[in-house]
């Protein structure tokens, strides 16, 4: 389900984080979002949930990484490595794109941990 805030109701700097609580965790896996997520938690609703759900997606990715790796040994980790590789930058893209439109997004096969 995709909640739509008005535009009157985040701010600019909101947006801003909220675009990079996904888009960082391209470089810093779960390390960007999880700073965001406890630095802005409790000042924006829309933060809080921007940054869990990008930090719930990479510790997602985090474990299919770590199940690639155990795969390779019987060589199709390479492929599922590089699938889950590209399976990340996509829906990290869509999910800063939408964030930036003041959407929430909830990513595919994303197991949430952190609530």
């Amino acid at each position: 389900m995709t909640t739509i805030y008005p535009d009157s109701y985040l701010s600019q700097e909101e947006k801003i984080l909220g675009i990079l609580a996904h888009f960082l965790a391209l470089f810093t896996s779960i390390f960007g979002p999880l700073i965001i997520w406890l630095i802005k938690k409790d000042q924006s609703e829309w933060i809080d949930q921007q940054a869990k759900e990008s930090l719930n997606f990479q510790i997602s990715i985090a474990i299919y990484q770590f199940v690639a790796g155990i795969l390779m040994f019987i060589l199709i980790g390479f492929v599922f490595s590089i699938a889950v590789w590209i399976f990340n930058v996509v829906f990290v893209v869509i999910a800063s794109l939408k964030a930036g439109n003041g959407k929430t997004y909830r990513y595919p096969l994303c197991i949430r941990l952190v609530n």
